[in-house]
């Protein structure tokens, strides 16, 4: 079971549900739309991966990955260099500005846990349930 939680807009100030991906536990990579920011979650096990992707797991795509992916659903691209959006302005998230929300959710804040600050990480983040699981291209 996935928990969410709530995350603010640094531009809109509109508030929306995220939830925080870990993708060295799942041995996946993930990549953001371009366009909308929706996240794609890439499996390093699933057997359809392309073997000219090289791709690279626990973190974002690698950029030779971007090509083999299909489109997302809104017509963007899903990039290496791209972040989560907000669902209402469309405006492109402050990893940084993230930080406030992300840790005030986060159980392990009180351990000592830190936000990457970052969309280059090990962690990424699926916005309003807006995600798709190993796009890859039929080649």
């Amino acid at each position: 079971m996935r928990s969410t939680a709530t995350g603010t807009c640094d531009v809109c100030g509109q508030t929306f549900q995220y939830w925080l991906i870990h993708n060295g536990f799942n041995d996946s990579a993930y990549a953001y739309c371009d366009r909308c920011g929706c996240e794609a979650s890439l499996n390093g096990y699933y057997k359809d991966v392309p073997p000219q992707a090289h791709l690279k797991i626990h973190g974002p795509i690698n950029p030779e990955a971007e090509e083999f992916l299909q489109p997302c659903s809104c017509g963007g691209t899903f990039r290496a260099d791209a972040s989560p959006h907000c669902p209402h302005c469309k405006s492109p998230l402050s990893a940084e500005a993230a930080r406030s929300y992300i840790e005030a959710n986060a159980p392990g804040t009180a351990k000592g846990w830190r936000w990457q600050r970052s969309w280059k990480g090990l962690y990424s983040l699926i916005i309003e349930d807006r995600w798709v699981r190993d796009n890859w291209l039929r080649l």
